[in-house]
């Protein structure tokens, strides 16, 4: 096979294109690299982008010839080491402000060692999409959004300012102001634009975001995932992220949905069926006859879902259906007609079959299996049909007897939140228009929500809310009390506020297990409201069914949803509008022009933002009584390695189980005013009305750290039966909470250590999870299996990924807490997935001794530890060596 050995070889891949409009450009032709490379031609169009990136940006350090050749192996299965190059980063606040606090702790520390600010600048493209910050503390009526926008500046005020600061600091941040949409919907509608032209080049649109559902774009052709913070920051530098060279599978779609069905059923079947299949930290591509017929918002739908299903990327290749929504959504014909011209170029062009391009391996799923599905009561893959749903509610150990809800009392199984929500469902409109004539139905026949259900709608964007009053079914809408409550994320990340007066205090009295139904993309135990454990996923029509309903013990398939005003028994299908009905109302009420009210940034929450007067200068003026904004420590004692060396003699700091998620590690939510976080607050003069979120405080690490494995859902085998942040002390026995025995054990000097199950890190792209982590004194965790996201993260922050067999001796160990535990490995040949022996004795007296796998997985995070850390290696590479 042929080498590419020196930058001389790559020339002749740089040709010109001409577009047909009078322009040129340059191009890494692809075609010409079939040419010296005949195996490229059958390489999935995955592959294909980042190959195309890599031969742009080869420069012989970040990008070498082995990686080249790398990559040009990739059909024997070579899985070795290859940078992924991006175009643009997407960020949401929650975790784009951190990113942007860094940046600015990062010059802070250059102009203490003589550096310019300015010398740290991202290097590509940002956007940042204000979204997460929003809280429906009013719902259910005509003023909820106004109230809860003018709450959200009024609580964010100071993040706002920073955002600012921001804005006129760092060159190429674009930022969508709170009120206008959420991050994916927003990128989805307006920001993506499938190809770059820019440094003479033409080239494919691709992205990392630190939100892990930015996979939403591949439903778009656009090549993107989810990366935590931290990769997220070495992509805003200019450095490229180091992955294995991916396996590429082929979702084969055949056959259509049922009738009655939509893309959120077929999200949620898929859901099931790869989470089962096995997918996690691979590259899908959807092919055939099944993914040509979905039209581009139900493909997003399904490309939203990635993280949930455990992939990378869930990939839709660009064709005519994707030129076509570029079009309707108002970007210009030029563009458009230039993305054509360069897909058809570089064979990138059309949804393929399976048999047309060679993948790792192909999974064929037929559609015709699809029914109504909804997902729950705590992961995005228990899927359940609607007859299914009433024998899924977790089991009550209260006192309090099932009984009906709809008849207006409060109990088992009652729907207590209803959120048509998140960009996974709002960014299709056939989905919610679907919503608006099952409530067009409902209220026509006089139907009515229960008192004790909170309802809210949060779109995606605002473009949402003008084709629902055009098709006149938001009136409908809003008398069923979906109300527009906010144009953000709300009740999807956990910013749900308080359910109706006097029901959280009934739920807590009878002991009750009540349920919220949601059109999100998440629903661990705890994350959308932390008195309701049983949370649904499904489509915004059922969400709609089932807040009439008032309850999930029923079948909504053969049992009916209520009764309508004259008592007779109603049915979902005589709510369910025909497939032609949706069709039509598509047709003439989604117009071009909605889709420029992001661009325009008009109305009322434009206006505050406006009114927000940035403060000027290079650097960041850090106010020392500010409890949102402190100077973080990751840019002290920089350049000193970590994670290098055996550990000997830590404690057990938790023992948890299977699937913990990023919200089990680092909340999102509230702050319970009796926690670490909540004291420290108080201690800091903050009344607990003006708490906030963690979410919104995590530019503060005094803070931050206090929240980790703060929830009140974490179950540790130490202190069972217990549950809630909680740990057993090394030094006395006692329970007390984990921070409080971290820093026992920080002052002690001695390393702490997670044990865990199966799916460790599962969830958001939370970079928070491994900081806490990490501040906290841990070591290295232990796991079965980590996520992706989350073992790139702690391996960044310098905790060591330590995956363990299934071994019976160490599964059905007793822990105590008194253990001490060795984790020994060759410091002076480090090597990615090296054999590590972990000893654990108690009392002096061995009492488990296995082999396990260090899980640093590439050349550049074994770079990462023994350079100091990630922050040290950006900060470096920022500073161009200037740094003393």
């Amino acid at each position: 096979m042929n080498q590419i050995e020196s930058t001389m070889d790559l020339a002749a891949f740089v040709q010109p294109i001409d577009w047909g409009d009078g322009g040129r450009s340059r191009i890494i032709s692809l075609r010409a690299i079939e040419v010296a490379f005949s195996a490229v031609e059958r390489f999935p169009a995955s592959i294909r982008i980042l190959l195309e990136a890599m031969v742009r940006r080869f420069d012989g350090e970040h990008t070498t010839s082995e990686h080249l050749n790398n990559l040009l192996a990739w059909h024997t299965g070579m899985r070795d080491e290859i940078p992924a190059w991006f175009s643009r980063v997407l960020l949401q606040d929650a975790s784009g402000i951190p990113l942007l606090s860094d940046l600015a702790a990062m010059r802070a520390a250059a102009l203490r060692d003589g550096v310019a600010a300015e010398s740290v600048q991202p290097r590509i493209p940002v956007d940042l999409v204000i979204d997460h910050s929003v809280v429906v503390d009013f719902s259910g009526t005509p003023s909820s959004r106004e109230q809860n926008l003018a709450r959200e500046f009024q609580n964010n005020d100071e993040r706002y300012q920073f955002v600012k600061w921001a804005e006129q600091a760092f060159n190429g941040l674009r930022v969508v102001p709170p009120g206008h949409g959420i991050v994916h919907q927003v990128n989805l509608e307006y920001l993506s634009t499938g190809l770059v032209q820019r440094d003479g080049f033409a080239f494919p649109d691709t992205l990392v975001g630190t939100d892990s559902h930015t996979t939403m774009a591949n439903g778009l052709g656009i090549l993107g995932w989810g990366v935590g913070g931290l990769e997220a920051e070495l992509a805003v530098l200019g450095l490229p992220l180091y992955i294995p060279t991916p396996e590429v599978i082929a979702v084969a779609l055949s056959g259509s949905p049922q009738t009655g069905t939509n893309a959120t059923d077929v999200a949620l079947y898929l859901t099931g069926v790869l989470r089962e299949y096995g997918v996690v930290g691979k590259l899908l591509e959807f092919v055939g006859a099944g993914a040509r017929a979905l039209s581009v918002p139900d493909r997003a739908t399904i490309a939203n879902m990635a993280p949930e299903y455990g992939a990378t990327t869930g990939y839709f290749a660009t064709d005519e259906k994707t030129l076509a929504y570029f079009r309707d959504t108002g970007r210009s014909k030029q563009l458009v007609d230039r993305l054509r011209t360069y897909c058809l170029e570089q064979r990138l062009f059309g949804i393929p079959d399976a048999v047309d391009l060679n993948y790792s391996a192909t999974l064929e799923v037929d559609l015709s299996r699809v029914g109504r599905r909804v997902s729950g009561p705590r992961r995005p893959h228990q899927t359940l049909s609607l007859p299914e749903v009433r024998g899924s509610l977790p089991a009550n150990v209260g006192s309090a007897q099932p009984r009906p809800a709809h008849i207006g009392s409060l109990s088992e199984g009652a729907v207590v939140l209803a959120a048509i929500t998140s960009c996974t469902n709002t960014a299709n409109p056939a989905a919610m228009l679907t919503a608006g004539l099952v409530a067009k139905a409902a209220v026509e026949r006089g139907m009515t929500v229960p008192g004790y259900v909170k309802t809210v709608l949060a779109p995606g964007s605002l473009a949402v809310t003008k084709y629902l009053q055009r098709a006149d079914v938001l009136s409908s809408l809003e008398a069923l009390g979906f109300h527009v409550a906010a144009y953000g994320c709300a009740v999807c990340v956990g910013n749900s506020g308080s359910l109706q007066e006097g029901v959280e205090a009934d739920i807590a009295a009878d002991n009750l297990t009540v349920a919220a139904v949601l059109s999100g993309n998440r629903n661990f135990e705890g994350r959308i409201h932390p008195h309701i454990n049983a949370n649904y996923l499904a489509s915004p029509a059922l969400v709609i069914a089932y807040a009439l309903a008032g309850t999930v013990l029923v079948d909504l398939e053969n049992e009916p949803v209520a009764t309508d005003r004259d008592g007779n028994l109603v049915f979902l299908r005589d709510l369910w509008p025909d497939e032609a009905a949706v069709q039509s109302l598509l047709g003439h009420a989604c117009i071009q022009s909605d889709y420029g009210a992001i661009a325009n940034m008009s109305g009322a929450a434009s206006q505050i933002w406006n009114g927000i007067k940035p403060s000027g200068g290079a650097g960041y003026q850090w106010q020392e009584d500010s409890t949102y904004f402190v100077e973080p420590p990751f840019f002290d004692n920089m350049r000193k390695a970590i994670g290098t060396t055996s550990i000997t003699g830590a404690r057990v700091l938790a023992v948890l189980g299977d699937s913990i998620t990023t919200d089990h590690i680092s909340p999102v939510g509230r702050i319970a005013v009796d926690s670490d976080a909540g004291q420290y607050l108080q201690q800091q003069g903050v009344r607990p009305e003006d708490f906030n979120t963690y979410g919104a405080r995590r530019c503060n690490h005094h803070l931050m750290v206090r929240g980790t494995f703060a929830s009140p859902r974490l179950a540790n085998a130490l202190v069972r039966p217990v549950v809630g942040p909680f740990t057993r002390s090394a030094r006395d026995g006692r329970i007390r909470t984990l921070f409080e025995v971290a820093r026992e054990n920080t002052e002690d000097a001695v390393p702490s250590v997670i044990v865990a199950g199966k799916s460790y890190g599962a969830g958001s792209a939370r970079d928070w999870a491994a900081r806490g982590t990490a501040l906290l004194g841990v070591s290295a965790v232990l796991a079965r299996s980590f996520e992706r996201i989350h073992r790139s993260n702690l391996v960044l922050m310098g905790v060591l990924p330590i995956e363990i067999p299934d071994s019976a001796d160490f599964g059905e160990m007793e822990w105590c807490g008194a253990e001490s535990i060795d984790i020994h490995f060759d410091c002076d040949e480090l090597a990615c997935r090296q054999p590590v022996r972990v000893v654990v004795t108690r009392a002096g007296t061995e009492v488990v001794q296995l082999t396990a796998t260090l899980r640093v997985d590439t050349p550049a995070e074994l770079r990462y530890l023994r350079g100091g850390g990630v922050f040290s290696y950006v900060y470096v590479n920022s500073c161009n060596g200037q740094a003393a």
